[in-house]
């Protein structure tokens, strides 16, 4: 199994509540260079939050790199979501998969997953992007890809 891990771009710093947070120019100009990356990457299924601007990076990274797969907004993949949960609704019957999401879960969830434990978390700046690969999705299985 591969799975991208991708943060929002940078995001305006006010709106009427959190989720409704839109990304800025700048954080629009992030997503399209993070998105390159993804280009022939064979993603086969993406997972996005529900908060406006990983929706609106979900949406950019589908525009620029012409994805033709399935784009499904999941209410677990918010910024305090425990990361254990994120894997145990993880379906492992897309081989490649993208997830769209905020900090701090996807610095834990990645740890999670390299490391097996919690107490090590990576850094996402915004618009970051990293792929790991394994047997599958499980705490401790998982190593960063090389290619």
């Amino acid at each position: 199994m591969k799975l991208w891990l991708l943060r929002h771009g940078e995001a305006e710093p006010h709106a009427a509540s959190d989720a409704q947070r839109r990304l800025t120019e700048r954080g629009i100009r992030e997503v399209r260079q993070s998105a390159e990356q993804l280009r022939g990457a064979g993603v086969q299924r993406v997972l996005v939050s529900p908060y406006r601007r990983a929706q609106e990076t979900a949406q950019l990274v589908m525009q620029v790199t012409g994805l033709d797969c399935p784009l499904v907004t999941v209410d677990w993949l918010t910024p305090d979501t425990d990361p254990q949960r994120v894997i145990n609704q993880l379906d492992d019957s897309a081989e490649i998969q993208l997830l769209v999401a905020h900090q701090p879960l996807l610095g834990e969830l990645a740890g999670l997953l390299l490391h097996g434990h919690r107490g090590d978390p990576l850094p996402f700046r915004t618009a970051g992007l990293l792929a790991l690969q394994g047997p599958a999705a499980m705490a401790g299985l998982m190593e960063r890809c090389r290619d």
